[in-house]
């Protein structure tokens, strides 16, 4: 990082997912769709956890923050590439890149800390369920969610300060449909390795940290689970934590595909599809995978429509 540090490009040029326009037609169409979904289906999770008191639950509560992250992020993210690909132009001011990059590195890192919390709160249901609603009280599951954010806000804060403390004056042509941090801290002027080394550590820490805590907790549970004798007591342990280990094995497997897994030079088509199903259809997934088999979920959705039936017929 050198002393002078003048910014002169003043917008990115996103390559985009495709020239063509036709492609790009339809790629707008399925995203449209898709986003529109997520934010219904995300919303339909949280109101659904508001008005009925069967989900006043920790698990419930700790799955609105996460509802709440999913929307956040692709709503940073899906709204921009629909207007890319409706006018057929990738420009981005530099500080709507800026923004975000931020906003998607604070909504991944928040997601990613809460799976590790939501897996806590799992082990706690299944090895202490006497004292479960004592120790994860509601002062308790704040101070938790609390904890999330901030935590998640501090490394993105820091990740964005050290990759806009470069200079940047040119080329400005990035082979993403987004602002993809790496791929943006490439195209700085001057040596960025002390730099890509702190971010390196840090993304290090932020995943190795909620994984342990979900291989922890879920090494902990099939231990459990496996010395019951009870087959109807190992599907009910088994189907409270199902949900949850399927949206972990989704979330990790596509993050540590994008950023873990070596880059070659220039972003292939590969590195596209797989960013294409994390930022646009792993949103989606999460509310469906929560309520796909969920009776509690299914029960509120019946109430729910039972009272406005109700007062349709009153």
């Amino acid at each position: 990082m050198g002393a002078e540090n003048f910014t002169f490009v003043t917008q990115f040029t996103l390559e985009g997912l495709s020239k063509h326009r036709k492609t790009q037609t339809l790629l707008f169409m399925a995203i449209l769709l898709i986003y529109s979904l997520t934010i219904v289906g995300n919303l339909v999770v949280i109101l659904l956890v508001q008005s009925d008191s069967r989900l006043h639950t920790p698990m419930y509560f700790f799955l609105t923050h996460l509802s709440s992250a999913e929307i956040c992020y692709a709503t940073s993210t899906e709204p921009q590439m629909l207007a890319h690909l409706l006018d057929g132009k990738g420009i981005l001011p530099f500080s709507s890149c800026v923004a975000q990059i931020f906003v998607v590195l604070f909504m991944g890192t928040a997601e990613n800390f809460l799976l590790g919390i939501m897996a806590y709160d799992r082990y706690l249901a299944i090895f202490h369920p006497l004292l479960y609603a004592i120790i994860m009280s509601k002062g308790r599951q704040w101070r938790l969610v609390c904890s999330c954010w901030a935590a998640a806000f501090l490394f993105s804060l820091t990740y964005v300060c050290c990759t806009f403390s470069h200079s940047y004056c040119g080329p400005s042509h990035v082979d993403h449909f987004i602002c993809d941090m790496p791929l943006v801290l490439k195209l700085a002027c001057d040596d960025t390795r002390v730099t890509q080394a702190i971010i390196s550590v840090m993304a290090g820490l932020g995943l190795m940290i909620p994984i342990a805590l979900i291989m922890t907790s879920y090494g902990l549970i099939l231990f459990s689970v496996l010395k019951m004798r009870s087959t109807s007591g190992q599907r009910k342990a088994f189907s409270t934590c199902a949900s949850h280990l399927v949206v972990v094995t989704v979330f990790y497997g596509t993050v540590i595909s994008m950023y873990m897994v070596p880059r070659s030079s220039t972003t292939s088509s590969r590195d596209k599809q797989i960013a294409v199903f994390y930022v646009v259809v792993t949103p989606l997934l999460n509310p469906i995978i929560y309520t796909l088999r969920n009776k509690d979920v299914h029960g509120a959705v019946s109430k729910v429509l039972w009272r406005r039936n109700l007062g349709q017929e009153s």
